[in-house]
């Protein structure tokens, strides 16, 4: 069989399943919870193939697909098509990751910071309070649909941007960096209680140590830390799901004005 015939037979809806195919798996690479590093590969693409089969019949009937007449534009469809996955995937990862920075700034104040655990979601250490608060982030992610939002954004993506009609924007790199640059920020914002507790503990501490030299300061210090560390994180919980709320708000509002940027 020649290289001509096979295209031939690639051609139509084959070649319109494998372009819905690519823009899918785009999600599993990056996205949290689906692109978990805990979840197998294998799980991984056929979780891809499945959601593509279901998405597959609704993209046809919305538009007539025309795929590319040489090998090496359709390579080059395909790169496109994975791109608009992996950006919704990554805006995604980009809010989560404010959650890691909120909890390593709080492992340092608190002094959880020489404790390191390994997360099996993302294979990087993390910090007790840091991996206490991705886990709780990652269940009222599921707990409130998130990942069912995710699976909506991605179904309009098709709608938004059709296949093969994606359309670069000038304005996507500095979309992209703004979100980036709002990690420590919203970070700092998660984290700004506990910070400021244990900033004015310490405060007090340094008072108490020009009072009464004879006081080892270390050994009153630590547990002390510790004890409004752990006071303040109880606190801030209830405050902290309303956060997570705004934010999960503003990924989708991001991820929805990423795609019509995408599509012109």
């Amino acid at each position: 069989m020649t290289e001509i015939d096979f295209y031939d037979i690639v051609q139509g809806q084959v070649a319109a399943f494998l372009l819905v195919l690519t823009r899918t798996s785009g999600i599993f690479f990056i996205s949290p919870f689906f692109g978990s590093m805990n979840v197998s590969n294998r799980l991984r693409a056929g979780a891809a193939v499945i959601l593509a089969t279901i998405l597959f019949p609704v993209v046809v009937k919305e538009a007539v697909i025309q795929a590319p007449e040489t090998l090496l534009l359709f390579a080059f469809t395909v790169a496109k098509e994975l791109f608009i996955g992996w950006l919704i995937g990554l805006i995604a990862y980009i809010t989560f990751a404010a959650i890691h920075t909120a909890g390593k700034i709080m492992d340092m104040q608190v002094g959880y910071a020489v404790v390191q655990m390994m997360d099996p979601t993302t294979m990087q250490q993390s910090g007790l309070i840091g991996t206490f608060l991705y886990n709780l982030t990652i269940i009222y992610f599921l707990i409130t649909n998130g990942h069912h939002a995710i699976i909506a954004a991605l179904a309009e993506s098709f709608r938004i941007v059709p296949l093969n009609s994606m359309i670069w924007n000038q304005s996507l790199p500095q979309l992209i960096n703004d979100l980036t640059a709002g990690i420590f920020l919203n970070g700092m914002k998660i984290a700004m209680p506990v910070t400021f507790a244990i900033l004015l503990t310490n405060v007090g501490l340094g008072i108490l140590a020009r009072t009464m030299p004879q006081m080892n300061i270390f050994v009153v210090g630590i547990p002390m830390q510790l004890m409004i560390g752990i006071t303040m994180i109880s606190m801030i919980l209830p405050f902290y799901i309303l956060f997570l709320d705004v934010i999960f708000n503003e990924m989708y509002a991001t991820i929805s004005i990423a795609l019509k940027m995408l599509g012109g």
